[in-house]
Formats: C-alpha cells, structure tokens, sequence
C-alpha cells in the first residue's frame, strides 16, 4: 500500500512538472533535406568518347562531388546510340553505348532537352531512351511524344519530391517532338507557363526546378530573352532555374527570392579544340550546382569550379571562387 502511495505521488509530480514544460515550436525542429547536384552539358562524343571507349571513367576525379548528393542531374548533349543518320548541321554529336555504366554510376536523371539529342534522327533518339531506361538512368526533356517530353520527372528523396522539367530554343526546331513524334521540349512560352501551373495544381511535388538549354554560345552574361523567360517561370511556379548551352558560366541572381543560374558550362566536352585561343580556358571552366532543398524550398547553395583537360574529362578546382548563397541573397565570391 505504502508503495502505491508514493507511486502516485511521484506520478503526479512528474505530470506536473510535464505541464509545464513549454511545447516545442514546430519552427525550431529541424528541417529535412536532400542535396542536388546539377552540372552542365556532358558530351561524350569525340575526344571523350575516345577515352572512354578505352574504359576510362569521365567522371571519376569528380566522383566525391557527384556521390555526395541524394541526387544528381546532368544535361546529356549528344545522343546515345549506334543507329540513325547523321542531320546536316555543323557540329553532331552521337556516344557509344560504352558511356551508359558511367552515367548509370554517376547520375540519377539527364536532361534531352538540348541541341544534340535529335542529331542521328528521331530514330536514334527512340534507341537512346531505350537503353537509358535499360541502363537505369532517368530522363526529361524529351519523349515519345509531346506529351511525354513535357512530362515532369518527379523524383523523390528523403521524403522531398522534385519535379524537373527541361526545354530547349535552340535550333534546330526540327528536333521537337510532335503529338506523336519523338523529340525534345521546346521552350515555347504558353506551354512551359502551362507545364509549371500544371505541375503545381497537381500538388505531385514540393520543388520545381526547370533545366533550360537557350542564350548565345561564349556570352558570359545572360541575355535579355533569357532574363525575362526564368522571370516567367518563377512566377508560374518554377523554385529554380538552370541553364546551360553558352559553354562558358553565366551568372546567378534572385527573383521574388529564387534562384535563377544562367549557365553551368561545361562539364565533360572538348569544345576547347574548335575555339579561339582567348576562349580556350573559359570554355574548359564549369559550376556544378550544388542545392539544399527542404519541402519548403530551397536552403542553401554553392557552386564547386570544375576545369576539364585534353581529354575532355572534369577535375574539381576546389579553391577557385564561385558563387553560392542561402536566405534570398548571394554571398560575394571570395577572392583566390
């Protein structure tokens, strides 16, 4: 009996001390997070084709910044195939199949949407989405259709979905898809306003972020028309916007507190060897984007400088400047 007594009174006791502990506020629990990693254009025709064709890995000095992430995406400028017939166009890039285990190693999702998927025809284009949903490898941008180029690839890390969405201007048109013809995404206004509200309405996704292929080759700062589409799809429900095409970085800037990054680079791409000299070491400079991303947006972010050799192949520079920021704003590059 005594022991019950003192039971209870302990049990009171500590139900009023419990009453009195204040509850905690839900903003001060932590955030869940997932980190991204997006690069530039990875083409792995021509010289890197070459080097890989002899089984070695374009990745493999960049692979602690690409492992590290939850989820890594990259814009696959050429297409992956051995059929098809080569477009007249100027520059044409097609890889072997040898490339797919390093892509399948590395890359949770590539972007289609740029000016080199359609290079060997809609037919290669088939075979290139075959062997990538074969090898593993997700993608966007692009289709069997209109329909499914414009599709977004929602993908899902530690309980946060991300919705991506890739389109590319510029030309050749040709390499649209139809409504029901292979191709890519284009970027045409109405319908880029339209996939964005879309995605939204559908609440299939916390993050939204576009991976766009536009602007003009070797300029390091965005233009006009790129300025004013990345404000467009951030007000149509964009979180963040990504470039690529010009070969060369671009800048970063907030609209309405999102973050637009005009162009990456490139990653993986002998472009030095068809520039002029004074264009040689830009062009072999890139960002790979690194994002926090909580279900509320975006946390936090930096950029890692990768520059590539002869053979085309990226290394990190690790105490290069680059951009980065967190809270709506962007902290100044330190200096080397």
């Amino acid at each position: 009996m005594f022991k019950r007594a003192v039971l209870g009174t302990l049990l009171s006791s500590a139900a009023l001390v419990l009453a009195w502990v204040p509850a905690g506020r839900a903003e001060d629990a932590p955030q869940t997070t997932a980190s991204l990693v997006f690069v530039g254009d990875v083409m792995l025709d021509r010289i890197p084709g070459e080097h890989v064709a002899k089984g070695k890995d374009p990745f493999a000095d960049c692979a602690s910044i690409l492992e590290a992430a939850d989820l890594t995406v990259g814009n696959l400028e050429c297409v992956v195939a051995t059929g098809g017939e080569r477009v007249v166009k100027k520059y044409t890039f097609r890889a072997s199949p040898h490339c797919l285990p390093f892509l399948t190693r590395y890359f949770d999702a590539v972007s289609l949407a740029n000016n080199h998927t359609g290079d060997f025809g809609k037919g290669a284009l088939v075979e290139e989405m075959e062997r990538l949903e074969q090898a593993g490898v997700r993608y966007f941008g692009g289709g069997r259709d209109l329909k499914e180029a414009h599709s977004p690839l929602i993908l899902e890390r530690k309980g946060i979905r991300v919705a991506l969405l890739g389109y590319n201007e510029f030309r050749p048109r040709e390499f649209e898809a139809g409504p029901m013809t292979p191709g890519v995404a284009w970027s045409d206004d109405d319908q880029v306003v339209a996939d964005l509200k879309a995605v939204r309405a559908s609440g299939a996704a916390d993050i939204v972020i576009t991976f766009m292929h536009w602007g003009r080759e070797y300029q390091f700062q965005p233009n006009e028309r790129q300025k004013s589409l990345a404000r467009l799809m951030i007000d149509s429900g964009a979180d963040v916007v990504i470039g690529g095409h010009p070969h060369v970085t671009e800048g970063a800037e907030y609209y309405k507190g999102k973050l637009i990054v005009y162009s990456l680079g490139n990653f993986v791409f002998d472009d030095f060897k068809d520039v002029v000299p004074a264009l040689d070491e830009p062009s072999r400079t890139s960002w790979a984007l690194r994002l926090k991303v909580a279900k509320s947006g975006l946390v936090e972010w930096d950029t890692v400088v990768t520059r590539t050799g002869d053979d085309g192949f990226p290394r990190p520079l690790p105490n290069a400047p680059s951009p980065k920021g967190r809270d709506g704003k962007i902290e100044p590059a330190p200096k080397p």
